[in-house]
């Protein structure tokens, strides 16, 4: 909607230095409204703004990694933890301190960190005077000792403080499944997902909770159609309304006996710590702070500040995000060398130098770890939900699923790992995972572009036995599903060089994976294998 912005659009290319410095200006004046308007909107009461602390750590792991083994029993743990909870009151009160610098008042909730909780970090935000944060449904369902989903629809309060728990998969519905759909089918969607939640006489609150700025990257127009037609949606809507957390936090909650350590993530830290690049990390982490506690008496005030700014940075969770093999990056190498030189730093503040250790990588390498292999030779599979030999599939591309998280994660589907590929006359996936929990899903949906054939496919009668499909387009398909997942798709009725699927699975009207997690698979049915020929 900017003049500026306008009229180099319509150059398209060629941009010459005093058009690139009026771009960058046009934007600094942007971006100086920002904070003003967020303060504009709060004074409103139309939004609640909240922090998270510091440099975003995983609170309940500073202040007790034993948390880790309660919310998923045999985690390897690091050898002579330390309780670090003077740097988690910390991370929180120089939040509040840089929130109240840049917004004019106090904080008022927080979003912890990964929705990170236990019962020891709930004090440390009361005892700052916060007045509620938020979390996920599987904490939910861990303090209550049941996952009884209507249970999950009401405001709580633990020790005083107020919580709201995600639906998990609502907010995923956002965050993953509707940047693959037309704004308005999402918007009448996610409103009628909202339907069966409703209860007669009484207040329902659903709290849908996203990853900042993730997810809009991967929208057409960076989710602003979505977000006009879900708005317009919803304001339509006389059976709902949008609430923020400041008011629900006055509304009447239910008390919550006991609280589960957990986090968004399968609510448990195993993102965090367990394999062992990350828990060198923390080793790493504890040897230097004896070290600096031994060291520490005579240091002056603004050498203990500089070490204190060290240990918060390398406390930051993305450090342990990228250890281990639950996430990918191009970057793992710098990432390791960043957190490493905060350490290092700490030691030369110190005038100690620094051990070995600390210059010995953290991180192995894992170039060969693509998430996406190509098809290398057609292939020709019987189509019975089983693999009945190693050299049916032999030659298909694969997708791992397992490698594709990179910057945001969500509670994962049934389906690891896809093969797929073809031979003269059809297309071939088949699916491997979780079974049984793929028994327990609903419908498959198909999506076949360019042509915009959807298949529902249900699947708990499939799971006992093999169907066929015919769309109205002619798209012919044959299922199986056994030990795992086969789909056969004949193309020989199609005009097209090239297809492009997509899969959603969906359980008790939730759409829980949408699959490839990157988008489409994209197949293209004229590739002369001839040339990837191999022995």
């Amino acid at each position: 909607h900017n003049e500026v912005v306008k009229e180099l659009l319509k150059i398209k290319n060629g941009f010459h230095c005093d058009q690139k410095r009026i771009l960058l200006n046009t934007l600094g004046e942007f971006m100086s409204t920002i904070f003003p308007y967020y303060t504009k909107l709060q004074k409103e009461g139309t939004i609640s703004l909240s922090t998270t602390p510091l440099n975003h750590p995983i609170l309940p792991l500073l202040v007790d990694m034993r948390n880790a083994d309660v919310a998923h029993p045999g985690t390897n743990l690091p050898e002579h933890y330390l309780s670090l909870e003077e740097d988690a009151k910390l991370q929180i009160t120089r939040a509040q301190t840089l929130f109240k610098e840049t917004f004019g008042h106090d904080a008022v909730g927080f979003w912890p960190a990964e929705g990170a909780v236990d019962e020891r970090t709930v004090a440390l935000y009361s005892e700052a005077g916060l007045k509620w944060i938020a979390t996920d449904e599987a904490v939910l369902f861990k303090s209550l000792g049941s996952d009884h989903r209507d249970a999950l629809y009401h405001p709580y309060q633990y020790k005083g403080l107020a919580m709201g728990f995600r639906d998990h998969g609502l907010s995923d519905l956002i965050g993953f499944t509707y940047r693959f759909w037309d704004a308005e089918r999402a918007a009448n969607h996610f409103v009628s997902s909202l339907q069966p939640i409703i209860r007669k006489g009484e207040a329902r609150t659903v709290f849908v909770i996203l990853d900042g700025e993730n997810a809009w990257e991967f929208y057409p127009n960076n989710a602003f159609d979505f977000f006009d037609a879900l708005y317009a949606k919803l304001s339509d809507t006389e059976w709902c309304s949008t609430v923020g957390m400041d008011e629900v936090a006055q509304k009447e909650l239910k008390t919550l006996p006991h609280l589960a350590p957990g986090s968004w993530i399968h609510g448990e830290f195993n993102t965090w710590v367990g394999h062992p690049e990350k828990t060198r990390g923390w080793e790493l982490i504890y040897m230097t702070k004896r070290d600096y506690e031994h060291h520490e008496a005579g240091m002056t005030d603004e050498t203990k500040r500089k070490i204190q700014d060290h240990f918060l940075a390398a406390e930051c969770s993305d450090w342990f995000w990228w250890y281990g093999d639950d996430h990918s990056t191009d970057f793992g190498v710098e990432f390791d060398e960043l957190f490493r030189s905060h350490l290092i730093e700490i030691y030369l503040l110190m005038n100690i130098s620094p051990p070995n250790d600390l210059y010995v990588p953290i991180i192995s390498d894992r170039g060969g770890e693509n998430f996406l292999l190509q098809p290398k030779a057609p292939i020709k599979p019987s189509i019975n939900g089983h693999q009945n030999t190693f050299f049916e599939w032999v030659g298909c591309g694969i997708v791992d699923e397992t490698k594709l998280f990179s910057t945001m994660d969500r509670v994962r589907g049934p389906i690891e790992i896809i093969r797929y590929g073809h031979s003269e006359k059809q297309i071939y996936c088949a699916f491997e995972g979780d079974m049984s929990q793929m028994h327990k899903c609903d419908t498959l949906y198909l999506i076949v572009e360019p042509f915009d054939a959807r298949f529902e496919i249900p699947l708990t009668p499939l799971c006992q036995t093999k169907h066929s499909m015919t769309e109205s387009k002619q798209i012919k398909l044959e299922i199986a599903c056994g030990t795992w997942l086969e789909i056969a798709i004949d193309f020989s009725t199609i005009d097209a060089k090239e297809v492009q699927l997509r899969f959603e699975i969906e359980q008790n009207g939730i759409i829980i994976q949408t699959l490839p997690g990157y988008g489409e698979l994209e197949i293209n049915l004229e590739t002369n294998y001839a040339e990837n020929w191999f022995v």
